[in-house]
């Protein structure tokens, strides 16, 4: 089984100017990982079109692509939405990289609306013969506001080998959904991934999940890690650790919530000094102060490296004689 690291582990590096796409992938290299998973969503200090990437010229396009492979890396690549123009150009953008597959997302927070689900269909649908003739898979997440069901029902509906789930194990959570129940419900339908960790906080009065260094949080990450060697396809696990972040609850709890928050739902403390920044302040940290900043950067850089000693102790107790992502 082969790991990757999604840029947005490095959200904050990259909105600062403090990383670019050549430093990430360094960064990759040098923490022992396989692969990388390359976000063009555009967010504060990045490209307005390209994300973490600075150009579509195709002269940069393959500098990135040697730097990639000459670090016998894999390649994903990270957009959104589910329109022609959206996926047509992370096509192009995987198709100059060397990736096999792109994650989407359905909807921007706070537009979740299933009544959209068939006109999805059938843009996804329409989109079959340009995945198939450039042999790319995408595969659609589950984007803090989607249950697992929801994102089967879409990919069973599109009917294609070359559509399927992204299984991002913390999203559920946000939807009342315990990420074991993700993770064993998408595992035989999904294409990539995201593996971090969560917590539940508070934001003032406000329940909120709060990333968290992966096996620092209340996901059962052994389970989730074994679910997806034994009951996927995948040969490549992509770390997503979404630290400092914190996100509301996308739907009302459907059971008591006091009696829900327990066990994976637990409220536990915030990860930083509440008097000094609130978890739905942690994203934008600059925001607050420069001295938060830089404490919640050098937070995040620590992140990783945990993150990626806690993954690989993983890969060794359920993959113990894996060295080239194919499960023997």
């Amino acid at each position: 089984m082969k790991i990757g690291l999604e840029t947005e582990s490095y959200h904050l590096f990259f909105q600062q100017g403090k990383m670019d796409i050549f430093d990430f992938i360094d960064k990759a290299w040098s923490l022992g990982l396989d692969g990388v998973e390359i976000n063009i969503i555009p967010d504060e200090g990045l490209h307005p079109e390209f994300g973490v990437l600075s150009s579509d010229d195709p002269t940069y396009l393959a500098r990135v692509r040697q730097a990639i492979e000459q670090r016998n890396l894999y390649c994903e690549i990270d957009t959104r939405f589910t329109s022609v123009k959206a996926i047509s150009k992370a096509v192009q953008f995987a198709s100059a990289l060397g990736a096999d597959v792109i994650r989407t997302y359905m909807f921007r927070r706070g537009q979740y609306d299933p009544l959209e689900y068939p006109r999805i269909i059938n843009e996804l649908k329409s989109l079959v013969p340009l995945l198939q003739a450039n042999r790319i898979r995408l595969a659609v997440e589950n984007h803090e506001d989607e249950t697992a069901d929801e994102i089967i029902q879409i990919v069973k509906a599109v009917d294609s080998i070359w559509v399927g789930a992204h299984c991002d194990i913390g999203n559920g959570m946000m939807a009342w959904e315990e990420p074991v129940v993700t993770v064993s419900q998408l595992a035989p339908f999904t294409y990539s991934t995201h593996f971090k960790d969560h917590i539940v906080t508070q934001h003032d009065d406000q329940l909120v999940v709060c990333g968290v260094p992966i096996g620092e949080g209340s996901i059962d990450i052994d389970n989730c890690f074994r679910i997806l060697v034994e009951k996927s396809g995948i040969t490549r696990v992509n770390i997503e650790t979404c630290f400092p972040y914190a996100s509301a609850f996308s739907r009302p709890c459907s059971t008591n919530e006091v009696s829900a928050l327990k066990g994976t739902f637990e409220v536990k403390p915030p990860p930083f000094d509440y008097s000094r920044i609130k978890p739905l302040e942690y994203y934008y940290p600059d925001k607050i102060s420069p001295e938060l900043l830089q404490e919640l950067m050098q937070a995040q850089d620590q992140c990783v490296y945990t993150s990626v000693q806690v993954l690989k102790a993983l890969r060794d107790k359920y993959c113990p004689n894996t060295t080239t992502g194919i499960v023997e």
